[in-house]
Order: structure tokens, then C-alpha cells, then sequence
């Protein structure tokens, strides 16, 4: 490596994993407040359906985070931050980092260009195996963020992220904090597909076309586009991950239950409830994310080569 550049240098699958966390952290502190704005969209007509004479209580994105403020204070909005920061240092380390990884292991020997159907795989694989890892730090998050939804005097009220966490494994069983794997399963294996392999594309004929070179314009380009298709893709399996994980026991048999009483009270509009706010926020996450994750990537080889040549 001698003589090369910190961004010519092959990131290691090590700084890849912890370049990933730290970014995905970066970027949920700067757009929490979405995401929670989100889940209370995508969760409101749940409440609707039993109470079908009242108004809805939140009106897109910016009304939503509004409410919120003037009813519960600004601190509301960054309700479940805890363990939104745990599930990225766990989740984004394995989905975004050990991507290439899965890539190149998918890949056939002697083969220097990876197809589509190997990007796929590979998002696929690293989203299964990521949800498997990180699934309590999800379910606690969402019942913090979806927290007013609570009925007054819920057992379901935690004093913090840890209470939360036992709370949850004593009153529903250990399978409570893997609820909703298998929707989760299905909804990050499609987003992972959608940001990294659009991303992935996306970098690579900028890149391969000169119309630009690896920097922040590329970077965010790539990242905006990643963002929109796996809100769009997404969108659906998001909104019924987040009916299911937020739910009681007993309201729904299963996430198809959830899905087919949604289309039934609702209609199939429903699937795309807090639409905009998702775009909003995995938009602007996937910027903040790929940006920052690039950046640290290169940041974290310097580091690595002087302390090689200081030897």
C-alpha cells in the first residue's frame, strides 16, 4: 500500500462494519423526528378504526411534528432515540458494511463485474441477517415513538429503553421482542436491495461514464436515488412492520391478518400512509448515511496506514 492514498486504498471489511454504524448513527440523530413523525402517520388510522367518528389527529409531515411538539414537547420527537442508536450500531454495521463482503462471496471466482442478481442477493442477505441481529432494538423503538397511541394506564408504559426491554420479555414472552421478524425480514431485505444495489448502480455509471469522479456530488446523487426507490418499494411492508410491532397481543394473528384487516378498514391507500415523511427521512438518511459513510471510510484507512508506517 505503499505510496497510495487513503482513497485508493480497498476499505477492510472492519472499517466498512464500524464506518457503517457510526454513519447510520450520524444519520438517525439528524432525522429522527421524521421517522417518528412516520410511524405516528402510518399508525393513526389503527386508532381511527376503532373510534371511526374522529378526526385524524396528524396531518403530513410537518403537522404531525407540530402536534407532537405543542402536545408532548420537543422531546417527544426524539422518543425511542436510544434505541434507534443501538439498532443502527448493530443493524447498519451488518446490512451496509458487510455488503461487499456478501457481494464478492456471491460473486464467481475469476469474475470481475458483479451482476444485478448478485447485488441482490448480497442486500438480501446482509437485511435477513442484520433484522435477526437488531429486531429488539426495532420493536422498542417503535413502541417509544408510537407511545401516545398507549391506552392510559398500559402496562405497556416504560420508564426507559432497558425497562423496556425486560418489560417486554417478561409480559409477552421472549418472542415479543422478535415481533414482526418475518415483516421486518421482508421490509429491510426489499430496502437494503433498493439503497444499496440503486446506490451501488447508480455510483458505479457515474463513475464508469466520467460524468463525475468519487466525490460529494456522486455520493449524493447516488444516495438520493437509493432513497427514493426503497421508500417506494418499502413503503407497504413498512407501514404493516409498524401496525404489528406496535400492536397488543391478540389484535392480529399474524402480519397477513394485519395486512388484510388493514386493505378492509382502510383501503389499499393505506400501504402508503406516511408516505411523504418516509421519503423525507430515508431520503435524507440515505444522503447523511452514504456521505458521512464514504468520508469515514477513507478517515478511518489514514488512520490504519500511519499506524502501519509508524511500525
Amino acid at each position: 500500500m505503499a505510496g497510495l492514498k487513503p482513497s485508493e486504498v480497498p476499505p477492510t471489511t472492519a472499517v466498512k462494519f464500524l464506518g457503517a454504524g457510526t454513519a447510520a448513527c450520524f444519520a438517525d440523530l439528524l432525522t429522527f423526528p421524521l421517522d417518528t413523525a412516520k410511524v405516528r402517520l402510518q399508525i393513526q388510522g389503527e386508532k381511527q378504526a376503532t373510534q371511526a367518528a374522529q378526526r385524524p389527529q396528524y396531518r403530513g409531515v410537518l403537522g404531525t411534528i407540530l402536534t407532537m411538539v405543542r402536545t408532548e414537547g420537543p422531546r417527544s420527537l426524539y422518543s425511542g432515540l436510544v434505541a434507534g442508536l443501538q439498532r443502527q450500531m448493530s443493524f447498519a454495521s451488518i446490512r451496509i458494511g458487510l455488503y461487499d463482503s456478501a457481494k464478492q462471496l456471491y460473486t464467481p471466482k475469476g469474475c470481475d463485474y458483479s451482476s444485478i442478481t448478485t447485488r441482490i442477493l448480497a442486500g438480501c442477505t446482509t437485511g435477513a441477517m442484520a433484522v435477526c441481529c437488531a429486531q429488539p432494538t426495532d420493536v422498542v423503538k417503535v413502541r417509544f415513538q408510537a407511545g401516545i397511541h398507549l391506552a392510559a394506564g398500559s402496562n405497556r408504559k416504560y420508564s426507559g429503553t432497558m425497562d423496556a426491554y425486560r418489560t417486554i420479555a417478561r409480559e409477552e414472552g421472549f418472542r415479543g421482542l422478535w415481533k414482526g421478524t418475518f415483516p421486518n425480514i421482508t421490509r429491510n431485505s426489499i430496502v437494503n436491495c433498493a439503497e444499496m444495489v440503486t446506490y451501488d448502480i447508480i455510483k458505479e455509471k457515474l463513475l464508469d461514464y466520467r460524468l463525475l469522479t468519487d466525490n460529494f456530488p456522486c455520493h449524493f446523487i447516488s444516495a438520493f436515488g437509493a432513497g427514493f426507490c426503497a421508500t417506494v418499494v418499502a413503503s407497504p411492508v413498512d407501514v404493516v412492520k409498524t401496525r404489528y410491532m406496535n400492536s397488543p397481543p391478540g389484535r392480529y394473528r399474524s402480519p397477513l391478518d394485519c395486512m388484510l384487516k388493514m386493505v378492509a378498514r382502510e383501503g389499499p391507500m393505506a400501504f402508503y400512509k406516511g408516505f411523504t415523511p418516509s421519503f423525507l427521512r430515508l431520503g435524507t438518511w440515505n444522503v447523511v448515511m452514504f456521505v458521512t459513510y464514504e468520508q469515514l471510510k477513507r478517515a478511518l484507512m489514514k488512520v490504519q496506514m500511519l499506524r502501519e508506517s509508524s511500525f
